[in-house]
């Protein structure tokens, strides 16, 4: 039978209106018979999901995710995800691990009925324009999940203890909310405890991080840490994750693809693919993605069925002048 703990958290979720998460505990509940060997009622609750599930997707309203409230609010940013990862262009390396990790996921109530857990935790390493935050959200997409951006301008202060016990919201928050939490230049709080800092509270820090990686989590949220220098990041930090992706900028091929496939449903005729991998050169994949989709819609409001290799120069080089502009005024 289902123990009192897993009874409880059901009738809170239920309480709160996280659906997903009563539904998480349900499946919990059917590991645990299928390991008693009663498979049938197993079968029976992992059926029962996922009516409610189909039924919850047929007559839903799509509205707004709640957004974090409270001491919470400051410290995370909601994105709803506009992409998949057919949407990313990604090495077949990367796309074959990042495939898998969705696989663990989605399947997620098998492993448990064989105690074991998905894999959860993923870093991803690369220089500054390489797509890891589109994949962060492509992943959040591909997992029908919301994103949640971890902002370290509030996370991280000066007080002592302060930002341990703001990890310890966050973490707390991922153990309640199923969701896919991104902790960008994730280097400033995983760095190394050796490093010319101020020691001893990057070390409370680091150790408050490493001893909330290590707990269990039934949501199943995903955390995922993206740096430009992972040569900061702490060994046994490091270690703490169970895929590490390394990303390099796109490269001529891949602009390549990346602009064919935002030109859809345009075709594209005789483009200057010399003047087009200048202008893009640096660039994200979103960034290439957004400034395409710009040509694209200008052509639509022109009455135009084409695009040239001009006007997409143009919109190219526009976000380039843009990023490199806030690029400027980060390190200043």
């Amino acid at each position: 039978m289902s123990n009192a703990k897993q009874i409880l958290a059901m009738l809170r979720s239920r309480a709160e209106g996280d659906d997903d998460l009563f539904l998480s505990i349900a499946l919990q509940i059917a590991a645990s018979e299928a390991r008693q060997g009663h498979r049938s009622t197993a079968d029976q609750i992992r059926s029962a999901v996922e009516a409610a599930r189909t039924a919850k997707k047929a007559s839903s309203v799509a509205i707004p995710f709640a957004r974090p409230r409270g001491d919470l609010e400051g410290l995370l940013e909601h994105r709803k995800p506009r992409y998949t990862l057919k949407d990313v262009v990604l090495s077949e390396p990367i796309r074959g691990r990042l495939n898998e990790f969705v696989r663990e996921q989605l399947k997620r109530a098998w492993l448990r009925e064989h105690s074991k857990t998905p894999n959860r935790r993923a870093l991803f390493v690369g220089p500054p324009g390489s797509g890891k935050t589109m994949t962060a959200e492509a992943l959040a997409g591909q997992l029908s999940l919301p994103l949640f951006v971890i902002r370290l301008e509030a996370l991280i202060t000066r007080y002592m203890g302060e930002t341990a016990a703001k990890l310890r919201l966050v973490f707390d928050e991922t153990a309640k909310r199923r969701a896919v939490y991104l902790f960008d230049e994730f280097d400033a709080v995983g760095g190394r405890r050796t490093a010319n800092n101020d020691v001893a509270e990057m070390r409370r820090v680091l150790n408050s991080f490493l001893q909330y990686m290590e707990e269990e989590n039934a949501t199943d949220s995903i955390i995922i840490g993206a740096t430009n220098h992972p040569e900061l990041l702490d060994n046994a930090l490091v270690r703490r994750f169970d895929i590490a992706l390394a990303f390099e900028k796109p490269t001529k091929d891949q602009v390549r693809q990346i602009i064919l496939a935002a030109m859809r449903p345009f075709k594209a005729k005789r483009l200057s693919w010399t003047a087009l991998f200048e202008a893009a050169e640096g660039l994200s994949q979103a960034e290439i993605t957004r400034a395409t989709e710009d040509a694209v819609k200008s052509a639509i409001l022109n009455e135009s069925d084409t695009v040239t290799s001009d006007q997409l120069a143009k919109r190219l080089l526009e976000r380039r002048e843009m990023h490199q502009t806030f690029s400027s005024k980060k390190d200043h």
